[in-house]
């Protein structure tokens, strides 16, 4: 069984991140930093272990934070390559040190934004530039609209990726939550941002947006669809995704879809084994007169600890039809744990969601 990602940090991982700052610092404490970032580190999980660790380097710096802010900005290694992702663990180590400006900078606003500009180059700062849009809105704002420009794509993607209202793993910006306007302007200015890394981070500021302002997103996407090129036209579905499996259908308009009439049916095995996966073949045939194009999702309720169960939405595809075309989509459902779903057996309700309307499609049982 692989190790948990917690694992990442242990007394080995303290221990390189001691000798960068002592690289830079020779009077930086090395032998008590990893002492204190070591003991009881096994004991947190993963976030407590970043801040474990950020709060052993605030006490190992110096007590003047501009000077440690600088230190821990100069003991940084090389930034990540430039195709917009990153790749592999070793990033990972900048955990602590996103954590430490988030924590131990908030009085130095000017200063600890010029460090995550620079660290978000090495490990994204999404999480910890958070505090600085609560403690210091205006000031930080006017430095994304600085950063909208800037000519590295991890910094572009701070802006968006930073202000998502719902970002998941951080906390929610309750103001933006509340009025999305001010960070729609940086939205837009990277609507056709030429790396799609951060155009899909724009897409999922949108998603967010529209989880509270539905009538917002609608108004945003319909507009940037105006003469819009392909990219953009992408961004816009990923955006809308939330609302589509919602059945939304003023989104599904937005799509081109919707006033079609289908017929569909499903080729679902009678049983599936817990731990594996269930396979399901979908068929949907265009019965209209007119082409059409249709949003088609699949429905899957997952028996729960509640009479209720738990009702979860998967993308199929979005397909243009003639008339008397069908299509045939096929979905594999994973029927092993996951994060944010327990696996259960018994009875799993399947319905295929076509333009915003359900249609059944059988029962399987898992064991």
């Amino acid at each position: 069984m692989a190790e948990p990602l917690k694992a990442f940090f242990n007394a080995e991982r303290v221990r390189i991140i001691g000798a960068m700052l002592h690289a830079v610092e020779p009077a930086f404490p090395l032998a008590s930093f990893v002492a204190e970032a070591s003991d009881g580190l096994d004991t947190k999980e993963l976030l407590g272990r970043g801040q474990h660790i950020a709060d052993a380097m605030a006490r190992a710096l110096p007590a003047d934070r501009l000077r440690a802010l600088e230190l821990v900005v100069r003991s940084l290694g090389a930034p990540l390559d430039e195709r917009g992702t990153f790749t592999g663990m070793s990033a990972f180590v900048y955990l602590p040190h996103t954590m430490f400006v988030a924590t131990h900078g908030l009085e130095h606003p000017e200063a600890a934004l010029d460090a995550q500009r620079t660290l978000t180059t090495r490990f994204t700062c999404e999480f910890s530039i958070r505090a600085y849009i609560e403690r210091w809105p205006e000031l930080t704002l006017a430095r994304l609209h600085v950063w909208v420009s800037d000519p590295d794509a991890h910094v572009r993607r701070l802006v968006s990726e930073g202000t998502r209202p719902r970002l998941p793993w951080g906390r929610r910006l309750r103001a933006l939550q509340a009025d999305p306007g001010p960070i729609l302007p940086l939205l837009a200015a990277l609507r056709d941002d030429p790396s799609e890394y951060v155009r899909r981070s724009v897409a999922n500021n949108l998603n967010d947006i529209g989880k509270d302002h539905p009538d917002v997103l609608l108004a945003v996407c319909r507009a940037w669809l105006v003469d819009a090129p392909a990219e953009r036209v992408a961004l816009v579905r990923h955006a809308l995704r939330d609302r589509v499996k919602k059945g939304d259908l003023g989104a599904i308009a937005l799509l081109g879809a919707g006033g079609g009439t289908f017929d569909v049916r499903a080729d679902l095995p009678a049983t599936a084994a817990l731990g594996g996966t269930l396979p399901v073949v979908v068929h949907v045939q265009n019965t209209g007169t007119a082409a059409s194009r249709a949003v088609v999702d699949l429905v899957v309720g997952f028996p729960g600890r509640s009479a209720a169960g738990r009702r979860k939405v998967f993308k199929l595809r979005t397909v243009d039809l003639a008339p008397g075309e069908r299509v045939v989509l096929r979905k594999s459902i994973s029927l092993r744990d996951h994060t944010t779903r327990a696996a259960m057996a018994g009875t799993h309700l399947l319905a295929a969601q076509i333009d915003g309307v359900a249609t059944p499609l059988g029962t399987v049982e898992v064991a």
